[in-house]
């Protein structure tokens, strides 16, 4: 299913996408040496329900993982990436943490992801990977106009996660978002510019570059959701939803400005 907002809906969805980003701003910065990933989940639990929101992971039970996923964010710590289930885990400094947030808000969802190093510790690797998936985003934003085709997103994202050197996996990636929280199209983080489905103003895009330092290859836990890198090494994941307009596209999951 493709949905194209009208402007109601879509009003809505903005309002969701700030939600979306000041929650994931506040966690941020609650994140230290000694947090444990229970404790992010139940923040995230708590600032969902006080905004009069549900989070769209909860009962989340597709076919590829073992549902429903039971939690209310999303919490990838090192070589986890995509899917993580918060569990009894507590935060180092130097560790790379991926919050992943999807909330549903009077009938509009809207998604979002930031990747960052926790504590004081700034390990040159991490940083470049970090870096690297949020260029590949705002590239990917660029590309999204009215006219354009999937292709051209998947292509800008892809040519600068190639050309920093990472080995991109085109098993999840980016995706339709309206009412629900996943809908086609699929947009994956590689791809031939000029091919796809064409964009048109009203639609809703979650936009998610993630890399792994040294390979394509995923492993999936014995919880039946957390994707990891096969080789252990590190990962980093950035994610918006952008809605296209009449002239571009507008990021729907940035904080409120301070």
């Amino acid at each position: 299913m493709i949905e194209i907002l009208n402007p109601s809906p879509l009003a809505r969805a903005k309002d969701t996408g700030a939600l979306v980003g000041d929650i994931l701003q506040a966690l941020k910065g609650r994140c230290v040496a000694g947090t444990n990933l229970l404790d992010i989940d139940r923040w995230a639990k708590a600032m969902i329900a006080e905004a009069g929101a549900s989070s769209c992971y909860v009962d989340y039970a597709p076919s590829f993982g073992r549902g429903p996923f039971g939690h209310h964010i999303c919490t990838a710590v090192n070589d986890a990436v995509l899917h993580a289930r918060p569990y009894d885990h507590t935060l180092a400094d130097g560790d790379l943490l991926t919050l992943d947030l999807a909330v549903s808000r009077r009938g509009t969802a809207a998604d979002a992801a930031i990747s960052f190093v926790v504590g004081d510790a700034r390990p040159p690797e991490s940083i470049a990977m970090i870096e690297a998936t949020e260029r590949a985003l705002a590239a990917g934003i660029a590309a999204a106009r009215p006219g354009a085709r999937v292709g051209d997103i998947s292509h800008a994202i892809g040519t600068v996660l190639g050309k920093a050197g990472y080995r991109i996996n085109t098993e999840f990636g980016g995706h339709g978002i309206g009412s629900t929280m996943h809908q086609d199209p699929h947009v994956a983080n590689t791809g031939r510019p000029g091919r796809g489905y064409t964009l048109r103003p009203g639609l809703l895009l979650a936009l998610e570059p993630w890399v792994m330092a040294d390979t394509a290859e995923l492993v999936v836990d014995a919880d039946g959701w957390t994707l990891r890198s096969a080789t252990g090494c590190r990962t980093a994941h950035s994610e918006h939803t952008i809605a296209i307009t009449e002239d571009g596209a507008e990021i729907l999951t940035l904080p409120t400005p301070s």
